[in-house]
């Protein structure tokens, strides 16, 4: 017998009504008060945050799956607000400055993320072009070997980089520019997609 065993058969049995494992389960106590209400989902707020910049139309529909007031609802997210937990700018500069995410990308990720027209505009207009331009560069430098197994690794190559965000004025002179470098032929006809 280990000394492992002997300590465990040593413990007493938890008294009837107790954390034992015939107990049932306790249900959380639910907040009664309005300052309690307030105070529970302003806490899940933050905990929210915490875990994730969480666009204000996001946050707002998680804070209603949790209240069914509209003005707590409000007055909570106000207060996160406030104190600088939630801001739809700091929420489109840092999906802006993702790496391997075109404008496009950017733009439909803000727009699903339910930030305003305007703020997406503002925020498409700081990206700098020629820092997309080195990262369609390095992305067909890393995965140009994926590709070149493909029947047209061009095509394969562009559809990737449209998939991400980048639109087509940025794409074909970087497949260009990769081809020449590697020695191969350009395979495409000339015609440029501009979307």
């Amino acid at each position: 017998m280990t000394g492992r065993y002997r300590r465990a058969q040593g413990r007493r049995a938890p008294a009837p009504g107790t954390e034992g494992d015939d107990a049932a389960p306790r249900a959380p106590r639910r907040p009664s008060t309005p300052e309690e209400q307030r105070d529970a989902l302003l806490a899940y707020a933050f905990r929210a945050l915490g875990q994730r910049a969480l666009s204000a139309q996001e946050l707002r529909a998680r804070l209603e799956k949790r209240s069914d007031d509209p003005e707590l609802v409000a007055l909570v997210l106000a207060r996160v607000q406030e104190l600088g937990y939630q801001d739809d700018t700091q929420v489109a500069r840092a999906e802006n400055t993702r790496r391997g995410v075109g404008a496009m990308r950017v733009r439909q990720t803000l727009k699903r993320r339910g930030l305003d027209d305007d703020l997406i505009q503002d925020t498409l207009q700081t990206r700098d072009s020629a820092r997309e331009a080195e990262e369609v560069a390095a992305l067909l430098e890393r995965r140009w070997s994926s590709f070149a197994r493909k029947r047209d690794p061009q095509a394969s190559a562009f559809a990737f980089l449209a998939r991400r965000g980048y639109p087509g004025s940025v794409i074909w002179p970087a497949i260009r520019a990769f081809v020449a470098n590697q020695g191969e032929e350009p395979e495409w006809n000339g015609e440029e997609d501009e979307g």
